[in-house]
């Protein structure tokens, strides 16, 4: 079991761990205290879905822009930025919330500034660590990242349904900026490591980076092929999981927000179950298996939540889920960060993130 501890003997891994876990924990917090404050506010599905369109909509459209920048500029300081502005952001949307003047409108506006920033960020941080890791760690490192964000996770939705029942959305609104701030101040350290991946006479054509990225997407079979399975996947997956299910618990359920919270826990707590697993091996084999396996499962058990006729039958479900979600996932990073090459891999996570 130790042995998924191995990459914390890498000091510039650390504090990129440490930076992360401290921001996933405030967005846990924050997750909760969207969904309850839109469905306090609007009690429309609607705008529920919105919100979520107003963030996905400008990821797509700039998620193969941003692949070109991950692999252009230094990954660590794109990082750095990102997180000061998302800072800034949830900083404004809490005092917006303290003065009782936040509107629907401020959440797309947020919602579409963080879809910006989800087009660089996640194919920035996937690309640094196998610039700052061995290879051999690569599956410890991946897996405490899961890890450390899953078991934030757990408690996050536990204490952001506390602080919304408690005191209102605000303060879990200003934790979750305070995190960023923290995050990027991890982060401050590690930049004298921060270099360009993009390789010396390298052509400066966007359109041609672009091209470069696909080509190598699909021009592997095995790597387009997952992520058009991850398309259609997502997309069926995507409603159920982020608009419909506060509606499930409180409409079909007759729950609270302490229910959302607990399914939210509980889909962490499968994900550390798997993240545990994965870590522990330095070479992971079968990964065919490894990822088409669980992806079934996990489709199975959103039907299981759609016929859920208790609250406990909805939270097995979600332990579930995570524990899935948690395999096929860095069973799938590994490959990537293993065989794409590295001045490819913002441009190729790009790609992957723009279907999944």
């Amino acid at each position: 079991m130790f042995s998924v501890l191995r990459a914390l003997t890498n000091r510039t891994f650390v504090f990129l761990w440490s930076g992360q876990t401290v921001s996933r924990l405030g967005d846990s917090l924050y997750d909760v205290a969207l969904a309850w404050w839109v469905l306090e506010k609007s009690g429309s599905a609607v705008v529920m879905g919105t919100v979520l369109i107003f963030r996905t909509v400008p990821m797509l459209a700039f998620a193969l822009a941003g692949g070109v920048l991950v692999d252009r500029f230094p990954r660590l300081r794109l990082m750095l930025i990102s997180d000061a502005v998302r800072g800034a952001a949830v900083g404004a949307m809490a005092l917006l919330a303290f003065g009782h003047v936040l509107e629907v409108w401020h959440l797309y506006a947020i919602s579409l500034l963080f879809g910006l920033v989800d087009a660089i960020f996640p194919s920035a941080y996937r690309a640094a660590l196998p610039e700052v890791i061995a290879a051999e760690a690569l599956p410890s490192a991946n897996s405490l990242t899961d890890l450390s964000g899953q078991l934030s996770g757990i408690a996050g939705p536990a204490i952001g349904a506390f602080l919304v029942a408690a005191g209102g959305s605000a303060t879990a609104f200003a934790l979750d900026g305070l995190s960023f701030f923290v995050s990027a101040l991890c982060l401050v350290p590690v930049q004298k490591l921060a270099h360009t991946p993009r390789p010396k006479g390298a052509a400066n054509s966007l359109l041609g980076d672009v091209r470069a990225g696909l080509a190598a997407v699909f021009g592997t079979a095995w790597i387009w092929i997952i992520i058009a399975v991850a398309t259609v996947s997502n997309l069926t997956y995507a409603g159920p999981m982020g608009t419909a299910l506060p509606f499930l618990i409180r409409d079909h359920l007759k729950a609270g927000v302490s229910v959302l919270g607990l399914f939210y826990s509980f889909n962490a707590l499968g994900a550390v179950c798997g993240a545990i697993w994965i870590g522990h091996y330095a070479t992971i084999r079968r990964r065919g298996l490894k990822i088409f396996i669980p992806w079934l499962l996990l489709a199975g058990m959103v039907v299981v939540m759609g016929l859920a006729a208790s609250a406990w039958v909805l939270l097995a479900a979600g332990f579930v889920i995570g524990l899935c979600n948690s395999v096929l996932g860095l069973v799938w990073l590994d490959a990537l960060q293993q065989c794409v090459p590295r001045e490819l891999q913002g441009r190729v996570s790009s790609v992957d993130y723009l279907g999944s």
